[in-house]
């Protein structure tokens, strides 16, 4: 049997009565909630390094009675509910804060300089932990429904290739047949739900290019190999060749967020460097595309004399949410918020490590609306990201009664 196959034995179905009683679990739990999110939000911990968050996660779970283990450095899973169940939901929750400066002007901002959580990875954490509270209050219930809930709470969402990978390399995947999570949408209202089948984001890598050559005096550019004219070609060519050598329909983007060269206005340097993204919609594509972006790199600088050197990290694959997940998902948000809750969303370019969970158990990610209704819009990885705190309690419920969702009379569904 594969990791993500159904077991043929028939677990007992969740009812109606049991996703009511998740809910007021959660609800119960509501200024708990709230301010352990604003605690994370106050104390935000980069990529690798979320020992605080973690262990205040671990707390709350042993504190409530849960099984938990720490990943090696950070980060932490919890296992409940049947032993040796026939079907294991996982949910899944990142750590990690961006190295962005906070702007809200919050009573709870962060206190860290130059760290915030400018993509509401607190809100995805606490929802889980609520979530999962709630979950094993369920216990016996689940045990008889052989049913098993694992929390993992990842580190290292925001680097590349991501803290998924980790996951899936030392073996929390094993033995579970779903993952689901949630991601903060501030473009839409709080109290929503977006949901899609199929690609909801894109694949997302690392490019840095570094040039060296002979530099010297701007009045002789003739005399040097005038890096930093070559520099400015690498940012505009390179893109501009991959979109005439890759099919459009792969949605390729390559966007430089940082160039570096030269310090002073007479003097070409010997050195200069570029960093950006590169992104695409389709996964086929994303399998391919390392070498040609070398070769076009090489191919535009070679005029100038000038020596390039490409590092192209693979990052993350596509999420590609699963049919039955997302059906899954739509009938919990139908039955805790009704109908109208659930709102289409559609595919962005922007990058999740959970893609790395999907690539071995079907799951979905949903898209969690945070705008407060008539408020602002904001922008995710941006020091001014304000969330409705209302979203905090909305993401237990639904996440909680997701994973019953997920069980049918004969298995998952």
């Amino acid at each position: 049997m594969t990791l993500h196959e159904t077991p043929p034995a028939a677990p007992v179905p969740a009812t109606d009565d049991l996703i009511e009683d998740v809910v007021a679990a959660v609800e119960s739990r509501r200024d708990e909630l709230l301010a352990l999110r604003r605690d994370l939000h106050a104390h935000p911990e980069v990529s690798w390094q979320e020992h605080r968050t973690t262990s205040v996660v671990i707390e709350r779970l042993e504190a409530a009675g849960v099984p938990v283990r720490a990943m090696p450095g950070s980060g932490a899973v919890a296992d409940f509910g049947a032993a040796e169940p026939r079907v294991r939901i996982a949910l899944r929750a990142d750590l990690d804060a961006l190295p962005v400066e906070e702007e809200t002007g919050l009573p709870f901002a962060s206190r860290q300089q130059g760290v915030c959580h400018a993509c509401g990875h607190d809100v995805h954490t606490v929802g889980v932990l609520g979530a999962g509270l709630a979950l094993a209050t369920l216990q016996e219930r689940l045990e008889v429904m052989s049913v098993g809930v694992r929390l993992i709470f990842q580190p290292a969402e925001e680097s590349i290739p991501g803290g998924a990978l980790k996951v899936v390399e030392d073996g929390w995947m094993k033995g579970v047949h779903r993952v689901l999570a949630v991601h903060c949408d501030p473009s839409i209202d709080v109290g929503t739900i977006g949901l899609k089948v199929g690609p909801v984001t894109a694949a997302s890598d690392s490019v840095h290019v570094t040039l060296t050559g002979r530099g010297g005096h701007t009045s002789r550019p003739h005399l040097t190999q005038d890096l930093t004219f070559a520099l400015g070609k690498v940012l505009t060519d390179v893109p501009a060749a991959l979109s005439r050598r890759l099919d459009p329909r792969s949605g390729t983007a390559l966007v430089w967020g940082a160039v570096r060269a030269g310090a002073v206005a007479n003097v070409i340097p010997s050195r200069g460097e570029c960093v950006g993204t590169l992104r695409m919609l389709d996964s086929e594509t994303w399998s391919t595309t390392g070498p040609l972006i070398e070769e076009i790199v090489h191919a535009v600088v070679s005029p100038y004399g000038v020596r390039a050197e490409v590092r192209h990290v693979r990052g993350v694959p596509p999420v590609d949410n699963d049919p039955a997940a997302i059906s899954a998902m739509t009938a919990a948000a139908g039955a805790v918020f009704g109908p109208a809750a659930v709102v289409p969303t559609r595919q962005s370019l922007g990058g999740e490590d959970l893609g790395w969970l999907l690539t071995d158990v079907p799951g979905a990610m949903a898209r969690l609306g945070t705008r407060t209704p008539g408020g602002e819009t904001h922008e995710l990885h941006q020091g001014d990201l304000v969330v409705d705190e209302e979203s905090v309690v909305i993401a237990g419920k639904f996440l909680a009664a997701s994973v019953l969702s997920s069980v049918g009379p004969d298995g998952l569904v």
